[in-house]
């Protein structure tokens, strides 16, 4: 929601600044043999990776904000204390430098984010504090921990600012042919063909970009089983991820916002707009690495 709000914001501010120039946005991209489409390519590329990466630099506030999380150093108390101090644990052992910790109040759940891997955010819930083992707990930063150390704040930012630009790119195309055609057709007003150029655009837009979520949710739920495996290679065996798996199918998961539920921990049954599998998926596949298959 957060990349689509920026997207949304910029469209508009684009549009604003091209009618104070006195410049119709359908024309930009258009030549005298039709549509430019390598400016197109270039212009939807740069935009969208604009947007993607705008929201991953604001990741870390928006996620504070969102939930009122609040960064801890281990003064505040025992639990605290043993948090911050397995946090350091499991970033030493993945090569990182460590993350800030912060904990919120809701339902059992955790998530990791940040812009770097050197620069990242690990926040948990007070319920999920209280209601697991401390090897389960210990299972579940190891979790976010390989988020962390995968990359995959970044690479689902790469992800979603190339389906950001296929979105932009395609809706544009269409909606310059709509009006091209309109305007063939013998229409001479040219508010007409705008109109119809902004209607088919905004459709367009909405609709592949549902379908870009469905492939940045089929990625999320990719690296979902790759972070469970992390947390086995970081604790040194699946069997404490698995207990937590379990515990979480016992608990009232929390629910994260969007613009970070994808790094969380707790997902509900698989679907194509589910940034989770199925905790059974998961756990299944960790019995598999028990096991050597």
């Amino acid at each position: 929601m957060l990349n689509f709000a920026i997207m949304l914001a910029m469209m508009v501010v684009l549009h604003v600044v091209c009618l104070l120039m006195g410049v119709d946005p359908n024309q930009l991209f258009s030549s005298k043999g039709g549509i430019d489409l390598g400016g197109l390519a270039v212009f939807s590329l740069v935009w969208g990776m604009a947007g993607g990466f705008i929201s991953l630099l604001l990741s870390k506030t928006m996620a504070k904000m969102s939930v009122g999380a609040k960064t801890i150093d281990g003064t505040e108390g025992a639990a605290e204390r043993w948090l911050v101090e397995t946090v350091r644990e499991l970033a030493e052992r993945a090569n990182l430098k460590m993350p800030e910790v912060a904990v919120y109040h809701g339902e059992a759940n955790a998530f990791a984010t940040g812009a770097f891997r050197n620069s990242a955010l690990v926040a948990v819930s007070d319920s999920i504090i209280r209601q697991m083992t401390k090897d389960e707990l210990r299972a579940v930063l190891g979790h976010e921990m390989s988020h962390v150390a995968n990359g995959d704040m970044v690479t689902m930012t790469l992800l979603q600012g190339v389906l950001n630009a296929c979105v932009i790119f395609l809706s544009r195309v269409v909606a310059m042919l709509a009006a091209g055609a309109l305007n063939r057709d013998g229409e001479r007003r040219r508010g007409g063909s705008s109109g119809l150029y902004h209607l088919v655009y905004f459709v367009m837009q909405f609709a592949l970009g549902i379908g870009a979520s469905i492939v940045a949710m089929w990625y999320s739920r990719h690296r979902e089983y790759a972070a469970d495996a992390g947390s086995a290679e970081l604790l040194g065996s699946p069997g404490p991820m698995i207990a937590a798996l379990r515990r979480l199918g016992n608990l009232q998961p929390g629910v994260l916002p969007d613009s970070i539920k994808a790094f969380g921990i707790s997902g509900g049954m698989s679907s194509l707009f589910a940034t989770h599998p199925a905790l059974e998926d998961r756990i299944a596949a960790l019995e598999r690495l028990q096991q050597g298959i």
